[in-house]
């Protein structure tokens, strides 16, 4: 049985920044499993993982260009995980991380549409503990994929037409 946890706006401690990024995470003893990287702040980030893993677990987190992270399972829903780093990072090491995500691309708004779909898909079919978190998720990467969207329309364009709002 999965936990959840509220993942509202107004608890975070640092705005989070979309981002696609493959890693890897591994529990205790247990072998090292793909995760996929939605998005990150310097306190923690939501990984997309197919397995169970509990609410309050120890996990290493291991990001290309970035020193292994020691976090906590502080939420766990259908196959999404919020985890917090046991230090936080840098905003420096968190800026270098995401210059790389800098220019959008339309598979990554694509993808960020297809999660938006999926979570509020899973969201209508769950049960009453894990309809707001997935509902949640849900509206953060659908208004990711529009950002997004804004920005790559901008980056096209050579940047003309001013800056696209910002949520």
């Amino acid at each position: 049985m999965t936990q959840t946890a509220n993942i509202q706006p107004d608890r975070r401690r640092a705005n989070r920044a979309a981002l696609n990024l493959a890693a890897t995470m591994r529990e205790g003893s247990r072998g090292k499993a793909s995760v996929r990287l939605i998005d990150i702040s310097t306190h923690g980030c939501r990984v997309e993982y197919s397995s169970t893993v509990a609410v309050d677990a120890w996990v290493w987190l291991n990001i290309a260009s970035l020193e292994s992270q020691y976090c906590r399972v502080v939420w766990h829903c259908q196959e999404f995980v919020g985890l917090e780093f046991e230090k936080p990072l840098a905003d420096a090491v968190l800026d270098r991380l995401l210059e790389n995500q800098k220019l959008p691309t339309q598979s990554r708004v694509n993808e960020l549409r297809d999660i938006a779909t999926r979570t509020l898909w899973l969201a209508r079919q769950a049960d009453d503990a894990n309809i707001h978190p997935l509902a949640e998720l849900s509206k953060a990467c659908a208004v990711d994929a529009v950002v997004e969207g804004l920005r790559l329309g901008q980056a096209k364009s050579g940047g003309r037409g001013g800056k696209p709002a910002t949520p």
